[in-house]
């Protein structure tokens, strides 16, 4: 399986993609990575790790930053390494990328190179919670886009479930819609006619679920728009990220607290890996002929190798495109008594 990885996208490129690149070959003996990006600057940081047989570089002048507008920089840098990157799915060299650069380039690239599955209106970026009660759950779309209309929102629940199925192993997902309350009248006019939608034609659909739930375990697959799930996203880091700091700033502060930190030490370690994001790695953008990852332009060496191992390889593995392809072709989702103008 090869995977193509942009070397230069991320704040930590190209020194933490590249680390990241040789961590997932040396766990998985069938992966070969193609190291996307100015090859000058990846052999500078990648040292003896090139000389693996399983990396190999490809080189691409250009590179798209973030504070660059994702459509015209997708078309007019025709050699940036996330460009190149598709283009090697799209040639067959690659069976999938993974970059941590400019989201909306990776989103407009993905429809422009890869294409729409046959029948998907639009693609959504899809993740994956960790399991604090003992299940992942898989939410979409959270952020690919923010103003979905409901006959899109139905096709999210559709790539969800099969995600949950074919990925997490749930035989029959449970999907839910988020919403301001559990109550079929709750929420506003497009979610209130997308509910009677899922209510209609969603296999395991559980009704409507609110954001402080998400974590309970009673849905495996959660519907929403990418404005309401970006938002949800972001918020959970950061309430993730400064709970631990506020944590450690009131022990840092008793002394008996100190003293307990010693024995709790390695079940907070245990916990904390299992909130990280890094164990969890990126989001899938899910409705395109191909897999296409987004990894947080933060990530480092652990988040860019949990990604191609528990992400990309499965993926490709459980070719998760042709089955939402089959899926659409079987009758799974008929758009008959969709307003498409809600």
């Amino acid at each position: 399986m090869r995977i193509a990885v942009d070397a230069m996208g991320g704040d930590y490129a190209p020194l933490e993609i590249v680390k990241g690149a040789f961590t997932a070959v040396g766990l998985v003996p069938e992966l070969e990575i193609l190291l996307v990006g100015r090859s000058e600057q990846i052999k500078s940081v990648g040292g003896d790790g090139l000389k693996s047989p399983r990396i190999h570089i490809i080189h691409a002048d250009e590179v798209i930053d973030n504070g660059e507008d994702p459509g015209l920089a997708i078309r007019s840098k025709k050699k940036a390494s996330m460009v190149s990157a598709m283009q090697l799915v799209c040639q067959g060299r690659a069976d999938a990328v993974v970059s941590c650069g400019n989201t909306g380039a990776l989103m407009a690239g993905g429809v422009l190179f890869l294409g729409r599955i046959t029948g998907i209106k639009r693609p959504a970026l899809l993740t994956v919670m960790p399991p604090l009660r003992g299940k992942r759950t898989v939410i979409l779309d959270v952020g690919a886009n923010m103003d979905a209309r409901p006959e899109q929102m139905l096709q999210y629940a559709l790539m969800g479930s099969i995600y949950a199925r074919e990925i997490l192993n749930q035989e029959i997902p449970r999907v839910a819609l988020l919403n301001v309350g559990i109550e079929e009248n709750k929420g506003n006019q497009q979610v209130k006619y997308v509910y009677g939608l899922f209510k209609q034609k969603v296999p395991g659909f559980v009704g409507n679920l609110e954001a402080k739930d998400i974590f309970d375990g009673r849905a495996d697959v959660i519907v929403c728009d990418g404005f309401a799930g970006n938002v949800m996203l972001k918020a959970m880091e950061g309430i993730s990220r400064e709970l631990l700091l506020f944590l450690s700033a009131k022990i840092k502060e008793d002394a008996k607290a100190r003293t307990a930190l010693s024995l709790l030490s390695p079940l907070l370690q245990r916990v904390r890996a299992d909130l990280d994001e890094a164990e969890y790695g990126g989001a899938m953008l899910i409705g395109v002929n191909g897999v296409c990852i987004k990894c947080h332009g933060a990530s480092k060496e652990q988040t860019v190798a949990q990604t191609l191992i528990r992400q990309a390889y499965p993926l490709v593995q459980r070719e998760i495109s042709k089955k939402i392809d089959m899926a659409l072709a079987g009758g799974w989702f008929k758009e008959d008594g969709v307003d498409e103008k809600r």
